[in-house]
């Protein structure tokens, strides 16, 4: 393997330079292709300009801007000189973009668009080392001469590359040399975390942290030279990053779509791709999408689809008891097994075949027609929809990671997935579970996950005292997730220590299982439990406001307002009859993992708001805009 991220790229524009490494839409929708070659030595380009703008090895650059073609031929130029970016998305918010580009110093800043442009001017006096932003896209006049006002100069992207091209035909083999002399500990980039926390910290990840997972990645999500994969996901986060990186180094091509639906079936059908990485809120909305769309067509087609897919599912967990295809946590008795389930096994066998024909195929055409696999990372993938798809035959397949470690810790190979968890750790990572006081504890046992190895970060940027937090001495980071390993070393996730709900009477409980157990219903679109220092648990839901107004018009209840249904009697029952049939001891909880209460909301949830940037639930906001509605739950038995 390469030592820099460049250095790849160089070798895969090498052995394939006609190949497309890019798709992205012109203004008429029709996708383009940049090929390896070209991208190459657009990178080289770009970074000429930078060096006659004066950058250096080392020196951090801004780079605010959502997913676009532009984006990486700008970190690759950047990375090409040894400089440093430091990424961040258009949903940035001022306060962001003051912690993100001060700290770092920045004195560069490459900008999307006129609004991003007009963001940055907006926060000059707190960022005193600015002095260019760099756009994308060409900026208004007016916000040109706002700039100019506050001492900024404003270039744009594509009249330095012109600039690049003229000074790489005297002086190529200069930037080549300077791509020559990076290292594998080289920083690529500093990424702030997103802050479900509320404290964004900037994690320092070089070279080398990207590079270990590359090689092993090839053969767990593999892709051949020219395949495809659909992007939707935002660049600046790791998770879509390394999928790029995994993209280039396979030769395959990045496809550039967004994660809406109408948008994302018609790119599918355009594009035809083999992959698509993605948060699972992604797959999810696919999965609300044809299951709406069944419910609405009704009759017996719908009892068609929900027998079909009945079907599936049950002969489907048969087989993956008969095939080993669960987490095994010890001895699975699998010839007792087969004398119990092969006979209903190979009964329901020809009707999934049915099923198939009748029903899933048509719902896989959606995804295109040469497509492999998802892949679910940057959250927690809902056992429901892992379950669906892998009835119908569409192979999603999970991955586990932090920003911190680059991201990749495991995921499940796409040949051979095991249903249930994230997969082994890949090669160049160990990961040990530990108990609350640090002691190791063995297979299948419940604790922390510690992990090290070569995707692990550099530190937290300028904060040895954070970094000191989660490293050990002897170079374990502790994750804060709460997992245990299968005896095949595979991790299961059961969710954060941050997460945990400590009530009064000292029950430690995980709301995660409890909220995507409530996230199978219909009219719920989110849930999030609540409860800390309480008697009992408590849960906000979002609600389906199309599923809600359905079950209205079905059962006949008259209403003047949408707030007024939300507060009546017949729906306020509907919620309590679905809480109380999906979170209780027939669904494996406990007593005191039941919800109580619970309040009804109807505003949708937003990235930048109660989401983060990968769609994330950030629960101390939550917990902040809901304070009355959460403190209300719990007032009489505080009385």
């Amino acid at each position: 393997m390469e030592q820099t991220l460049p250095k790849m790229l160089r070798k895969t524009a090498a052995d394939f330079p006609e190949i497309a490494a890019q798709y992205s839409k012109n203004e008429e929708g029709v996708f383009e292709p940049v090929t390896y070659r070209e991208l190459y030595e657009i990178a080289l380009d770009f970074a000429a300009a930078l060096r006659q703008l004066g950058v250096v090895r080392g020196q951090a650059i801004g780079l605010i801007s959502d997913n676009r073609k532009e984006w990486e031929q700008a970190d690759m130029g950047i990375m090409a000189l040894g400089a440093v970016d430091v990424p961040r998305g258009c949903d940035a918010t001022l306060m962001d973009l003051k912690q993100i580009l001060s700290i770092t110093e920045c004195r560069i800043v490459i900008a999307e668009n006129s609004s991003q442009v007009k963001k940055i001017v907006s926060i000059r006096k707190e960022l005193p080392a600015l002095n260019l932003i760099i756009t994308f896209d060409e900026s208004k006049t007016d916000i040109r001469e706002e700039a100019q006002k506050a001492g900024i100069d404003l270039m744009l992207f594509s009249s330095l590359l012109n600039e690049g091209k003229k000074y790489n035909i005297e002086h190529k083999a200069e930037i080549e040399a300077e791509l020559e002399k990076g290292q594998r500990d080289d920083t690529a980039c500093i990424i702030f975390t997103s802050g479900t926390t509320g404290i964004p910290k900037g994690v320092e990840l070089s070279h080398g942290n990207f590079l270990t997972q590359l090689d092993e990645l090839q053969e767990r999500i593999y892709l051949n030279p020219g395949e495809r994969a659909l992007c939707v996901l935002p660049v600046w986060h790791v998770f879509e990053r390394l999928c790029e990186y995994v993209i280039f180094v396979q030769a395959a091509a990045i496809c550039y779509s967004k994660p809406v639906g109408s948008i994302l079936l018609a790119d599918f059908e355009k594009i035809n791709p083999q992959l698509m990485p993605a948060v699972p809120r992604v797959f999810e909305a696919i999965y609300d999408g044809i299951n709406y769309k069944m419910r609405k067509t009704g009759g017996f087609v719908y009892a068609l689809y929900r027998f079909f897919v009945n079907v599936a599912i049950i002969h489907s967990r048969m087989n993956r008891i008969l095939f080993r295809q669960n987490n095994r946590f010890g001895s699975d008795y699998i010839g007792a097994m087969w004398v119990l389930l092969v006979l209903p096994w190979l009964l329901l066998y020809p009707f999934k075949l049915l099923g198939n024909v009748l029903v899933f195929r048509k719902i896989k055409e959606m995804l295109g027609k040469n497509f492999r696999a998802g892949i679910a990372g940057g959250g927690a993938y809902p056992p429901n929809i892992d379950e669906f798809f892998w009835a119908i035959g569409v192979n999603i397949v999970e991955g586990y990671g932090l920003t911190e470690t680059a991201p990749v810790i495991s995921v499940r190979p796409i040949a051979a997935p095991v249903f249930g968890n994230v997969g082994s750790p890949i090669r160049g990572v160990k990961v040990r579970i530990v108990d609350q006081d640090g002691y190791v504890l063995g297979r299948c046992k419940q604790g922390v996950i510690q992990v090290k190895g070569g995707t692990v970060m550099k530190g937290y940027y300028k904060r040895p005292d954070l970094t000191e937090k989660v490293m050990t001495v002897d170079g374990w980071l502790d994750t804060g997730d709460i997992g245990l390993l299968t005896i095949h070393d595979e991790i299961v996730i059961r969710g954060r220590m941050k997460d945990t709900i400590v009530l009064r009477g000292g029950e430690n409980i995980e709301p995660l299982p409890i909220e995507q157990k409530l996230e199978e219903s219909r009219y719920i679109k989110a849930a999030v439990v609540v409860g800390q220092d309480e008697r009992y648990l408590g849960a906000l839901i979002l609600v389906d406001e199309e599923e809600v107004k359905g079950y209205a018009a079905e059962n006949g209840i008259q209403y003047d307002t949408y707030d007024n249904l939300l507060a009546s009697e017949d729906i306020q029952k509907l919620y309590e009859s679905e809480v109380n049939s999906l979170v209780n001891s027939k669904n494996g909880f406990k007593m005191f993992e039941r919800v109580n209460k619970f309040v009804l909301i109807k505003k949708q949830f937003e990235v930048g708001v109660e989401l983060s940037a990968k769609q994330e639930i950030m629960r101390f906001r939550l917990s902040q805009i809901y304070e009355k509605e959460i403190a209300g739950m719990f007032t009489e038995e505080r009385k």
